[in-house]
């Protein structure tokens, strides 16, 4: 069994009191099964109505009305009440000079008076635990709405909404321990307790999220367990950023374009091997493609990561394996140091630091070098990447293969192999 240890994140203000006797919830006002059936949160209903994928950004009414009054709006209310760890809005911030331009934050607040806990990374599916930390035990003051598809065509805000017993509610709280402003966590049918794995309704959620708040510079994220996830309980991060992160600007090498009309495309010139999926006749067929690919990945034990981009209409998929490095010793003791865990955020290129001295010596050779250790080896992603394709029909083995041939190393390994020469 593989473990390493780490300082676990803290997400709730009722995190810390997970182990407490009494039970959590009753009298608490609690997202569990004796409070949040009688609650009455406020009800996002967006439409839940197949439609073609928008290529421009979306420009109505309930765009603003979702990211700027209701989600970032309650997020600034949750501020202004104290329930956040520390305010990351004070937080310094830069862009790194380079190529890429990798994003470095100084976020020293984010593990101060935590031990490290021993996390198991060598199982990607592992099952819920109802007596660790869990969201049914977050009380609702930190839940901003719930979540949940309508009916019709166009959406539909209620102040006061009292559960549907057949229709398992979907939550978005505060992240107690943000990392950029408007960080949240949405949190699928939160009192199923579903363990951390993707599933095809889930990620649909998730797009749906990203294209109700029609801005692209709201993005989500995913870890899976041995990609630093570290609440085993099914969950997405999101946050807004108005700056481009650098994986968005990486180009990107043309594989195929599904039946769905999904185009799958390799990343290029990046520190770490990943997968991108973009638009699709409609969101669905782009989200079930992708839930198909996490599902392969859960299924054969390979930790990964998502990032859902550009109001959900583009998809990097990242396989990753640098906590089994690390609990096989395999990392340097350097950036063991800078105790930076690179999850979907730090590999997507903002990377979040907790010593002053690695925030003023940061540069683009240390991001790459950081993340060059996340990716996995060419010859691994590649015997990846062939599997994958063939489970889940998105390329034909024939046509596979004359892919790889041509792509195998050639552009990538070059782009690599030009990307260290420059930082060197």
């Amino acid at each position: 069994m593989l473990t390493i240890k780490r300082v676990p994140t803290v997400v709730s203000n009722y995190q810390e009191d997970a182990a407490a006797a009494e039970p959590l919830g009753c009298g608490r006002n609690c997202l569990g099964h004796c409070c949040l059936p009688v609650s009455k949160l406020p009800l996002y209903a967006f439409p839940n109505v197949p439609k073609p994928i928008k290529i421009s950004p979306k420009e109505d009414r309930s765009s603003d009305f979702f990211l700027n009054t209701l989600l970032l709006g309650q997020w600034e209310d949750r501020m202004s009440r104290g329930l956040f760890r520390y305010d990351v809005t004070a937080c310094e911030t830069k862009v790194i000079p380079g190529k890429l331009g990798f994003i470095a934050q100084l976020n020293e607040g984010r593990h101060l008076k935590k031990r490290p806990t021993e996390f198991r990374v060598d199982r990607v599916l592992q099952p819920f635990d109802s007596s660790k930390f869990n969201f049914t035990k977050v009380g609702q003051e930190e839940v901003l709405f719930r979540f949940e598809a309508g009916g019709g065509n166009l959406p539909h805000y209620y102040d006061h909404a009292p559960v549907n017993q057949n229709s398992p509610p979907s939550v978005v709280a505060i992240n107690v321990s943000p990392i950029e402003y408007g960080h949240v966590l949405l949190i699928p049918r939160v009192l199923e307790c579903l363990p951390q794995r993707i599933d095809p309704d889930s990620f649909l959620l998730a797009l749906h999220m990203a294209e109700e708040a029609g801005s692209p510079y709201f993005r989500l994220g995913y870890n899976s367990l041995g990609a630093f996830a570290t609440i085993n309980h099914l969950h997405f991060q999101a946050y807004f950023m108005s700056t481009q992160f650098p994986v968005e600007k990486a180009p990107t090498g043309m594989v195929t374009v599904t039946e769905g009309g999904v185009k799958v495309s390799r990343l290029l010139e990046y520190p770490v091997r990943g997968l991108v999926y973009e638009c699709g006749n409609t969101l669905k067929e782009l989200s079930d493609l992708v839930s198909s690919v996490c599902i392969w990945f859960q299924e054969n034990n390979i930790p990964y990561n998502v990032l859902i981009s550009d109001m959900g209409k583009k998809i990097f998929v990242f396989p990753q394996c640098y906590a089994e490095k690390q609990a096989l010793g395999e990392v340097s003791q350097e950036l063991l140091d800078t105790q930076v865990n690179p999850a979907v955020w730090e590999i997507s290129g903002h990377m979040v630091l907790k010593r002053k001295k690695d925030y003023e010596e940061a540069s683009e050779a240390y991001a790459w070098r950081l993340l060059a250790e996340v990716s996995l080896s060419a010859d691994r992603f590649n015997e990846v990447e062939e599997n994958l394709f063939e489970a889940t029909g998105t390329v034909k083995p024939e046509q596979m293969h004359k892919e790889g041939e041509r792509l195998k190393e050639s552009a990538f390994a070059d782009s690599i192999s030009e990307g260290c020469v420059v930082l060197q």
